[in-house]
């Protein structure tokens, strides 16, 4: 390519780029209005369907060169920018910043957003409750080490609905104020963390004493300074605590991946693909839960999760959470909830919300 060349295609870039403006603030003036609309007819800022529609129409329009991926990670900050101008609104995470959880509200949320790090579950839940907050981000699920207890049982007892889903490809650092492997002795990170890099503590760090603490953001937060000592965090958290890091991909599995919830007092609309959470309860007869997983499969709905949980006031006793493929609103699924009714000692519907993109 001559310079002559290269000179006139960044000729073009700068036209495209100036349109690009012009348009990105064009968008932002009709998103305003749209702001305004809806804080006339009392309607949230953030709604998750109504976004997912956006990136499906996105995905649906694209011709290329620009991958999906690309062009949703674009988007998703001009849409994070739109509700900022329409108005301003925070998300409360597990943090404390650099978490994984604060990671995975930033990344379905965008920049834009403020997030506000809470240093419990039960106080991600507490600030949504108490209007502190509009939203929340809590874990609820890894692909290796299962539920997460303290955010099922918030989900039994709080009014809210699970809103949204998102599912984190989880990448653990060995991170040290330390720069050498040898010097450490004590490991701090999330119980979580700990268990997904058993295999690896194992091979290179046998003799390292491991210590629990809230979160992989916290257990940076505490070795800034302290010799011998050693998080598992994420390459974030690094930058964040200025921190070494030791090793990369510590994981024993590289699918390793964790499902967040967003929580909040609005509901989610109709997307081409739903999911809805449900929690319920069923007698002690012979057959009962036979009996309550029967109104699904006679309308072919898809079971995605089935797990049961211990009632702690009660010893032996179980509910069930369920995720199924669907939504609330469609009348297949409303007719089940009726015959499941009939079935069960106790129902509650935690949430009908677009699907979630799973990594691989």
């Amino acid at each position: 390519m001559t310079t002559k060349s290269l000179d006139q295609l960044r000729i073009e870039l700068k036209k495209k780029d100036r349109e690009i403006v012009k348009l990105l603030n064009q968008r932002a003036a009709l998103s305003i209005k749209v702001g305004k609309i809806k804080e006339s007819q009392g309607m949230d800022v953030y709604d998750a369907a109504q976004e997912a529609k956006i990136f499906e129409y996105l995905c649906e329009i694209n011709d290329g060169p620009l991958g999906e991926a690309f062009l949703k990670a674009i988007f998703r900050e001009i849409i994070s920018t739109s509700r900022a101008l329409q108005k301003p609104f925070t998300v409360a995470c597990l943090g404390p910043e650099a978490s994984f959880c604060h990671l995975a509200a930033q990344s379905h949320f965008g920049k834009s957003t403020s997030l506000i790090p809470m240093d419990s579950v039960f106080n991600v839940f507490e600030a949504v409750e108490k209007d502190k907050v509009q939203w929340g981000v809590v874990p609820v699920e890894n692909s290796l080490e299962g539920s997460v207890n303290l955010t099922l049982d918030r989900l039994i007892l709080t009014p809210l609905k699970i809103c949204a889903e998102i599912y984190l490809r989880i990448s653990h650092c060995l991170l040290s104020c330390s720069d050498r492997m040898d010097d450490i002795t004590r490991i701090y990170s999330h119980p979580q963390a700990l268990a997904q890099c058993q295999g690896w503590l194992r091979r290179h760090l046998p003799r390292g004493s491991l210590i629990e603490v809230e979160s992989t953001a916290a257990a940076a937060r505490l070795v800034q300074t302290g010799g011998g000592t050693a998080a598992i965090g994420s390459r974030l958290a690094a930058t964040t605590y200025n921190l070494n890091i030791l090793a990369e991909g510590i994981e024993d599995h590289p699918s390793n991946t964790t499902r967040f919830l967003v929580i909040g007092k609005g509901h989610s609309g109709m997307t081409v693909r739903d999911k809805t959470s449900i929690l319920f309860g069923t007698p002690h007869n012979p057959g009962a839960l036979y009996h309550a997983l029967k109104p699904f499969a006679e309308r072919k709905i898809n079971l995605m999760k089935i797990e049961s949980y211990p009632v702690k006031e009660r010893l032996w006793e179980y509910l069930f959470f369920v995720d199924f493929a669907g939504h609330i609103g469609e009348e297949d699924i409303r007719e089940c909830m009726e015959d499941l009714t009939k079935e069960t000692t106790f129902l509650k519907i935690l949430g009908s919300y677009p699907r979630g993109e799973v990594s691989l």
